[in-house]
């Protein structure tokens, strides 16, 4: 099963915005395709925004929100992250942590600054925008190839990740 950390803007193009560049993703999270993996962090970052009022939420509204995305989530503890590259935006760099501690196979993101560390050797799991995770996503699909992923001292593809 492909394991999967989403940026808080996917997040709420998902359950906001309801951009079909991220349906398949929300499709595969309901159908249990996919596991989606958070923590504290990207959580309560999610609760801040969600108050945020270009969103035009209401406390109801919020609270509804973020209940059916943390009730989908498998939360993943805090704890040690391996090395990593710095993020440009602090805040963003929350994501890469979670990805790295969590053995996640992509991370989902719309932000520049993740998305430039997209290529960079090593990280264990790949950075896709959220089309582009869709379009891997879709039954089928056979074209993406599985995430690196980190054995005892040494980089392998994921056989976990066959989506």
């Amino acid at each position: 099963m492909l394991r999967l950390v989403l940026d808080t803007n996917v997040v709420l193009d998902l359950y906001h915005w309801a951009n079909s560049d991220a349906a398949p993703i929300m499709a595969a999270l309901a159908g249990g395709h996919v596991a989606c993996l958070a923590d504290t962090g990207t959580l309560d970052e999610l609760q801040r925004v969600l108050t945020y009022p270009q969103l035009n939420l209401t406390p109801e509204m919020a609270a509804n929100l973020y209940r059916r995305y943390s009730g989908l989530v498998h939360l993943v503890p805090n704890g040690e992250t391996p090395p990593l590259p710095r993020c440009e935006d602090r805040d963003d760099q929350k994501f890469l942590e979670l990805a790295a501690r969590a053995g996640a196979d992509w991370l989902v993101s719309k932000d520049s600054a993740l998305l430039k560390l997209r290529r960079r050797p090593n990280l264990g799991f790949r950075i896709l925008e959220p089309a582009d995770a869709s379009a891997l996503i879709q039954p089928g699909n056979r074209g993406w190839t599985p995430p690196l992923v980190r054995l005892g001292g040494c980089l392998a593809r994921s056989d976990n990740a066959a989506g």
